[in-house]
C-alpha cells in the first residue's frame, strides 16, 4: 500500500511571507502615526498645551504626509520600492526617538512632521509594493491586504498606545520603545523582500506633479468632497477625541479613548472590504449616505453626552468613509487616462490630507472662543452638509444622465 502526502510548495510559502511582511510593515509605520492620540492628555497636562496646540500639532504632521507626497512620490519608480520603504521606516523610528526624548513643543512638533513623513513615503508607496508582492493565490485579495494594513494600522496605533499607557508606567517613553521593536521587525520584513522596480540606469527623481485633467473632474469633484469629509472625520476622533471624551462625555479611560479613536480606522476598513458587495454605480452614493447617517449620531452623543451614540455614529461614519474612499478612488481611476493617473491620484490624497489638516486647526479656534460641546455639533453639521452635497451631485448626475 502506497502511502500519499502533502508536500507544501517551498516557494510559495515563502512568497506568501515576504507578501504578509511587506502588509505588516506597512501597517507598522501607520500604528506610529497615531499612537499620540491617548496621550494628547498627558501632553497637555505636562506642557501646558491649549486645545488649539493639539490640533496644531496634529496638523504638522498632514503637513509631512503632503510634503512626503508631493516630493517622493514618483521616487519609487526610479529609486526602486525598496529604498524608499526603508525611508519610511527610518523617519518612523527617528520620530518615535524625537517624542521618547520630548522635553516640550518643538520636539513634538518635530516628531509629527518625521511621523507625517514616513507616512506619506508608505502611502504610495507601500500599496504599491504589496500588491507587487502578491504570489498568485493571493492576487485578488491583495487590494484588500493593502487597505486594511493601511487603514488597520491607523486604527490599532490609538488602541494600543491607549492599552500601554493606561495600564502599564511610564507612558511617554515605554510606547515608542514598544513601537521601536516593532519598526525594527518590520525593517527585517522589507529587508526579506525582493526589489519589484528595475532601476534605471541614471534615475531621474521629479516632483509629482498634481493635475486633474477636464475629463475627470466631473467624477472627481463629488469624490473629493465626500473624501474631505471622510478625513475631516477621522481628523476629528485622532485629535479632538481625547478632549470630547474627558471633557464632554467624562471619561478619561486611555484605553476606551485608544479604542473609539481607532474605531473610525477599523470601521473604514471593513467598509471599504463590504464596498466590493454593493452595485458599481451606487457604491460612491451609498457611502456619502452612509457618512451622513454617522454624523448624526455623533452630533446627538455630544449633545446628550452618550458614549453609545458617539461611538456608534463613529462606526457608521467610519464604514460610510471607507465605502467613499474606496469607491471613489477606483471611480477617479477608471476615468483616468493611464498616463494621468498618478498624478490624478495623488491630488486626490492631498486633498484628503488637507481635510484631516485645515477643518481640525478650524476646530481648535472655535473651541477657544465657543464650548468643546458647541464645537463638536457644529463640526459634524459641517461634515454632515459636505457628505450630502457630494451626494446630490451624484444624483443629479444619474438624472442628467438618465
Amino acid at each position: 500500500m502506497q502511502s500519499s502526502t502533502t508536500n507544501t510548495d517551498p516557494h510559495s510559502l515563502s512568497a506568501s511571507l515576504v507578501f504578509l511582511g511587506a502588509a505588516f510593515a506597512f501597517s507598522v509605520v501607520m500604528i506610529g502615526t497615531t499612537m499620540p492620540t491617548p496621550l494628547y492628555p498627558i501632553y497637555q497636562d505636562a506642557f501646558g498645551f491649549s486645545q488649539l496646540m493639539i490640533t496644531i500639532i496634529f496638523a504638522a504632521y498632514a503637513f509631512g504626509v503632503i510634503a512626503a507626497l508631493v516630493i517622493t512620490g514618483r521616487w519609487s519608480d526610479q529609486l526602486g520600492r525598496r529604498p524608499l520603504l526603508f525611508a519610511g521606516i527610518a523617519c518612523s523610528i527617528i520620530s518615535d526617538l524625537v517624542f521618547w526624548q520630548a522635553d516640550g513643543l518643538v520636539m513634538i512638533l518635530v516628531g509629527r512632521v518625521l511621523s507625517g513623513l514616513s507616512a506619506g513615503i508608505f502611502t504610495g508607496t507601500a500599496t504599491v509594493a504589496v500588491l507587487e508582492l502578491a504570489p498568485p493565490h493571493w492576487r485578488e485579495r491583495a487590494t484588500f491586504f493593502a487597505t486594511a494594513a493601511n487603514m488597520g494600522g491607523l486604527g490599532l496605533g490609538p488602541m494600543l498606545a491607549g492599552a500601554l499607557s493606561q495600564y502599564l508606567p511610564s507612558p511617554l517613553q515605554l510606547t515608542y520603545l514598544i513601537h521601536i521593536a516593532l519598526a525594527l521587525l518590520a525593517f527585517i520584513c522589507i529587508w526579506r523582500a525582493p526589489e519589484t522596480v528595475t532601476r534605471p540606469t541614471q534615475p531621474k527623481l521629479s516632483l509629482q506633479r498634481l493635475n486633474v485633467p477636464p475629463e475627470v473632474r466631473g467624477v472627481f469633484v463629488p469624490a473629493a468632497i465626500a473624501g474631505f469629509a471622510g478625513f475631516a472625520v477621522c481628523g476629528f476622533f485622532t485629535s479632538i477625541a481625547p478632549a470630547m471624551m474627558g471633557n464632554v462625555l467624562g471619561y478619561d479611560n486611555r484605553l476606551l479613548v485608544g479604542v473609539v479613536a481607532g474605531s473610525i480606522f477599523i470601521a473604514s476598513t471593513l467598509g471599504q472590504f463590504l464596498q466590493d458587495k454593493l452595485p458599481l454605480r451606487r457604491r460612491l452614493p451609498i457611502g456619502c449616505a452612509t457618512l451622513v447617517a454617522g454624523v448624526t449620531p455623533v452630533a446627538l452623543g455630544i449633545y446628550s453626552q452618550s458614549l453609545t451614540l458617539f461611538m456608534a455614529g463613529a462606526v457608521i461614519a467610519g464604514m460610510g468613509q471607507g465605502i467613499a474612499f474606496r469607491a471613489g478612488l477606483g471611480a477617479i481611476n477608471a476615468a483616468c487616462p493611464p498616463a494621468e493617473r498618478a498624478a490624478v491620484t495623488s491630488t486626490f490624497f492631498i486633498v484628503a490630507y488637507i481635510a484631516i489638516s485645515v477643518p481640525v486647526i478650524g476646530i481648535g479656534l472655535m473651541a477657544s472662543l465657543l464650548s468643546l460641546k458647541a464645537t463638536g455639533i457644529i463640526f459634524s453639521v459641517f461634515v454632515g452638509a459636505m457628505a450630502a452635497v457630494a451626494l446630490l451631485i451624484l444624483l443629479w448626475r444619474d438624472y442628467r444622465r438618465n
